[in-house]
């Protein structure tokens, strides 16, 4: 399951700290992750904690975990703007001695630009700024996706600056910007929604930055009322889009080289059913295996999300089933490492 493709860095001998993991079974061959952070076996088991809730991240985390019964491998957290990161209490949880985790950075890098600005150079001191701050800080390998979601923002008005090229263009120069100013330890992330409805758009295709600026591929699926279950969360399709074959289907035939991060996903309370979430985190782990090239899974936990509350623990037995869920083996072939 490890593929031969140019790392970020432009090289697998990077300095970077890279994760070096034995599996937990012994006796059993070791189960190692790249310099792109490719589990060789099993997938990585992440979370977005206790999100719109206000509490600090330090506190999220550790009461996510607690509530879950497990470790998190992958910490997801969200930055905008001029903000710097990691922070230090992120860099904290990355170098936990007692548990180490990986962090996948979500940053829009503004709102009051458009991508064909910031391609154009209009934000450059900013993407410098971080970069000096990620050399000082932290040399460790993380991810960072780069304007999440994009097909809701795009606007297809000629010179509107927010096409889905200009997209393109944007992320591959925030990219080659943070490459070139030092930035050897950032493994890239193309996110997006997993919705039919925007992946049957014309313009789709054109959002993609380009192999040599995306390591992995993602999408952020969430079990509305027209899933039931995982395989129908990854493999969305509906019926008024016929050629739409699923963002799972359409990622192996569209990137067969590059590992799959399920990014976002969440699973809505549904006052009708509330054994709902119970059947649908049991559902992950009867069908996670059937697809392995999804190689992290990094759940969406809020009691207040836009659409409704992806708390894995609301519902009756839900907590249970996402206890055995994040307990898996699957999950836990594969150690972070010690920093």
């Amino acid at each position: 399951m490890v593929v031969v493709l140019a790392a970020c860095s432009g090289a697998e001998g990077s300095n970077a700290r890279a994760p070096a993991v034995a599996k937990e079974t012994a006796g059993s061959p070791p189960c190692t992750a790249t310099t792109r952070l490719i589990p060789s076996c099993g997938a990585w088991w992440g979370i977005a904690p206790e999100v719109f809730t206000g509490a600090p991240v330090e506190q999220a985390l550790h009461g996510a975990e607690s509530r879950m019964g497990a470790a998190a491998d992958v910490l997801h957290v969200y930055h905008r703007g001029s903000e710097l990161f990691p922070t230090g209490a992120e860099i904290r949880l990355a170098r936990d001695p007692a548990r180490p985790r990986l962090l996948m950075i979500n940053w829009k890098p503004s709102f009051d630009h458009t991508w064909a600005e910031i391609a154009g150079g209009a934000l450059d001191g900013r993407i410098d700024r971080l970069a000096v701050h990620l050399r000082r800080t932290f040399p460790e390998r993380f991810f960072l996706t780069i304007h999440h979601e994009p097909e809701n923002d795009v606007d297809t008005a000629s010179g509107s600056g927010m096409q889905a090229a200009d997209y393109a263009a944007m992320f591959r120069h925030v990219v080659l910007r943070l490459r070139a100013e030092g930035v050897k330890n950032a493994v890239m992330v193309m996110t997006y929604m997993g919705a039919p409805n925007w992946a049957a758009e014309p313009w789709f295709e054109d959002l993609y930055p380009g192999d040599d600026v995306v390591d992995w591929v993602a999408m952020d699926p969430y079990a509305d009322d027209r899933v039931r279950d995982f395989d129908g969360l990854v493999n969305k399709t509906r019926r008024e889009y016929p050629d739409w074959p699923g963002f799972y289907r359409w990622m192996q035939a569209r990137f067969p080289g590059k590992p799959v991060m399920v990014a976002e996903w969440g699973v809505f309370e549904r006052a009708e059913d509330r054994s709902f979430k119970r059947a649908f985190f049991e559902s992950v782990r009867r069908q996670v295996q059937r697809y392995p090239q999804i190689k992290a899974l990094l759940y969406f936990d809020s009691p207040q999300a836009p659409r409704g509350d992806t708390s894995f623990d609301a519902g009756t037995g839900a907590d249970r089933a996402f206890t055995e869920l994040a307990r898996d083996p699957y999950f836990r072939s594969t150690r972070v490492p010690r920093p």
